[in-house]
């Protein structure tokens, strides 16, 4: 298990915990986090966040979404990210 404290745009921050084999967002909504999303395939984008710190490994999802330049500054889709340690992970707020 590893730690994910959450930093939102609204300067809240809160941590929940994330297995290795599950993915960000799926630990975040079944601990009461509100992380926007609708595909949960990596083609729609909405669940995009910005990796602060930690070590992650992301799965394949839409270039369209997540450009090259994204990923190099370490945007990642939630549904498609799984943690490799402990992490500080920016998100947006649902609205």
């Amino acid at each position: 298990m590893f730690k994910i404290k959450v930093l939102d745009d609204m300067e809240n921050e809160s941590e929940y915990v994330c297995r290795e084999s599950e993915s960000l967002l799926d630990a975040a909504r079944q601990q009461g986090f509100n992380i926007s999303y609708a595909c949960k395939g990596g083609g729609c984008g909405i669940c995009k966040i910005k990796i602060e710190d930690g070590n992650f490994e992301r799965q394949a999802c839409s270039i369209d979404v997540l450009p090259d330049t994204e990923r190099a500054m370490n945007y990642t889709l939630a549904c498609k990210t799984y943690p490799k340690s402990d992490m500080k992970v920016l998100i947006r707020v649902s609205k």
